[in-house]
């Protein structure tokens, strides 16, 4: 059973709306308001390193139990957690009493075009 991220953004409509480089074309204002969601939830830099941490684990998930050491307590870690999900940026699994977290689909590809050169 999985526990998505339950904020307002629609995962499969986060993961499509790169589809062009921020030089390419003026963003619509609903873009705007997309796109600067994910980057204010990478902008604090313990949900970086905790979305860093996620991302790097060779599994594709990683478990609350192994990425909660980043220097504030377990509250903050769930906090900013819950940020990411929200942002779309995440998607958890409860499994017993851990969460596995997990880089939404197609979200690294969606920022890596949207911050890529123009042509």
């Amino acid at each position: 059973m999985s526990n998505l991220a339950m904020g307002s953004t629609d995962l499969h409509a986060t993961a499509s709306w790169c589809c062009q480089p921020l030089g390419k074309e003026e963003l619509s204002a609903a873009d705007s308001e997309k796109i600067a969601m994910i980057f204010k939830a990478l902008s604090d830099p313990v949900r970086l390193r905790l979305f860093s941490k996620i991302a790097a684990q060779p599994a594709g998930e990683a478990c609350v139990c192994d990425i909660q050491d980043v220097g504030v307590s377990q509250p903050t870690v769930s906090h900013h957690l819950r940020k990411l999900r929200e942002a779309g940026l995440l998607e958890s699994e409860r499994r017993a009493s851990w969460v596995y977290y997990r880089v939404a689909p197609g979200v690294l590809s969606a920022m890596a075009g949207l911050l890529s050169q123009s042509n």
